[in-house]
């Protein structure tokens, strides 16, 4: 198996890798040393002076102002994992949890955060050994970090919590005995470090980028594959219009367009129209839309997956313990808010393509079925679709536009960027099954586009085509398009989009 060495920044294309456990992880040499050397630093501040440091030794939040006696400095630091693991709802998804896990480590592996080396090996090994924490969806308020679900991360290092081992949830101290693992004492500070920082909402913002990524080729093979269907025409793609609005996103998506249609016969066929709809017409410019969002929002994870993002920082060479904000999500919640409005588009412009496909136009039999009437053909899995996009249209209301005041206003805006974050995911999973019905919708038009033009498509599209078929039939009468469409969703999965273009 792979490794990856966690030193100065987890390189982007290793995200991937890391979110599926297929490789493992290991703290170079520089690393530990950076880690030692700020551990020691604090120890010796802590030993050698009354001065209150924040959350070191001192009570947490609207408690700063509470001095702690050394002799209970690792009880409080206990104390506050247990305390703050207050997450509800879903499970975090392990691929997510492995995000969380890897982002951590690096963080802490800057050696600005006083932790003990022992500690950050431990969350090396949980990764390594697939031991994964039990973490919820709920509970961050995306400022003082991820105080929630971080606790839930990190609760199985004290023996406490749950974890799933080996496919099998369990009490974490089961784990630890199976592995022969003692369960860390905490020292000053590592409970406060382990769990100040935006872990819960970079992981979710990564993993929400690939799936994104990965919709966005996605859409440009489905919806091509329903323009031939419609009898819909490439000028619209064709490299001059784009060069004279000249957006990088508009021209990727042309350019994706032209890779896609290339050497299709279908093109030449009669009865196009001079001008398509929107939904076809101005695919770069919506697609391309989203583009720039996806490689924007990529600049902003690549640049927090590289930050120390706990409270307080430790700077050993230059002799300061500085209390800040590198926690707050503000960032994060801006940016999921707008990857998730994105995604949507994809997903509303799709819907829009799919009701194009049903409507009977270009000589297509109504509802994409013959002898409509006594068949309903491909009439309601478009009222799903709009529902969905319905639904998704109203989860766009940005969550980073709220803020509540929390630890007796001491904490007094916060960013909701977990929200946002979890919300995004939740968009996410929708438009995919909004292509997917796309896809059904695309599949059946194209036989039918040949029954009616003949003609061959592109070598791409013909391939995807072949691929779907494999899997659902053309459907010559009613049957229950409710299967269909859940293969259709499960093949999202399977394909790499990327490749078809």
């Amino acid at each position: 198996m792979n490794q990856i060495s966690i030193d100065q920044q987890i390189h982007w294309n290793q995200f991937e890798s890391i979110s599926k456990g297929t490789v493992q992880l290991s703290l170079s040499m520089e690393a530990q040393k950076r880690i030692q050397h700020c551990f020691e630093f604090l120890q010796q501040k802590i030993n050698g002076s009354d001065r209150a440091f924040y959350g070191i030794n001192t009570g947490f939040g609207s408690l700063c102002h509470v001095k702690i006696s050394k002799n209970d400095l690792s009880q409080l630091q206990e104390n506050i994992v247990m305390s703050h693991a207050c997450g509800t709802g879903k499970e975090v998804i392990s691929p997510i949890v492995r995000l969380m896990l890897a982002l951590k480590v690096q963080s802490l592996s800057y050696g600005h955060s006083g932790v003990q080396l022992a500690t950050v090996q431990r969350l090396v090994e949980m990764y390594n050994e697939d031991v994964l924490p039990v973490v919820f969806e709920q509970g961050s308020l995306g400022a003082s970090g991820d105080l929630a679900p971080l606790a839930h991360l990190c609760l199985p290092l004290i023996g406490r919590g749950e974890v799933v081992f080996k496919g099998t949830r369990m009490p974490a101290q089961q784990a630890l005995d199976h592995l022969g693992w003692n369960a860390i004492s905490l020292s000053a500070k590592e409970g406060l470090a382990l769990l100040n920082g935006t872990q819960f909402m970079s992981a979710f913002g990564i993993y929400n980028w690939m799936e994104s990524e990965r919709l966005y080729f996605a859409a440009h093979a489905i919806g091509a594959l329903s323009l031939e269907g419609f009898n819909g025409t490439n000028e619209p793609f064709t490299e001059h219009i784009h060069r004279v609005r000249p957006h990088a996103g508009q021209s990727n998506s042309a350019n994706l367009m032209r890779n896609l249609l290339a050497g299709s016969s279908m093109q030449n066929n009669p009865g196009k129209a001079v001008q398509d709809p929107y939904s076809f017409r101005c695919i770069p410019q919506v697609h391309g839309a989203t583009y720039t969002v996806l490689q924007q929002s990529k600049a902003v994870y690549e640049t927090e997956a590289a930050s120390v993002t706990d409270n307080p920082l430790i700077f050993p060479d230059d002799d300061l313990i500085l209390s800040g904000g590198n926690f707050h999500g503000q960032v994060l919640a801006l940016t999921a808010d707008q990857l998730a409005l994105a995604v949507h588009e994809l997903g509303n412009i799709s819907e829009r393509r799919t009701y194009l496909l049903i409507s009977g136009q270009r000589d297509l039999p109504a509802f994409l079925v013959k002898n409509s009437g006594l068949n309903s053909g491909f009439m309601i899995p478009q009222y799903t679709a709009a529902s969905i996009v319905s639904k998704t249209k109203q989860w766009c209301n940005p969550s980073s536009s709220d803020s509540i005041v929390s630890s007796n206003g001491q904490e007094d805006h916060v960013s909701m960027g977990a929200n946002a974050a979890v919300k995004c995911y939740e968009i996410i999973q929708q438009v995919k099954k909004v292509l997917a019905i796309e896809w059904l919708n695309a599949a059946q038009a194209f036989d039918l586009r040949k029954e009616i033009s003949g003609g061959e498509s592109s070598p791409q599209l013909e391939k995807l085509h072949h691929r779907f078929r494999d899997q659902i039939s053309f459907m010559d009468q009613d049957r229950e398009i409710h299967l269909d469409m859940l293969v259709a969703e499960k093949m999202m999965d399977q394909v790499d989009w990327e490749n078809f273009h």
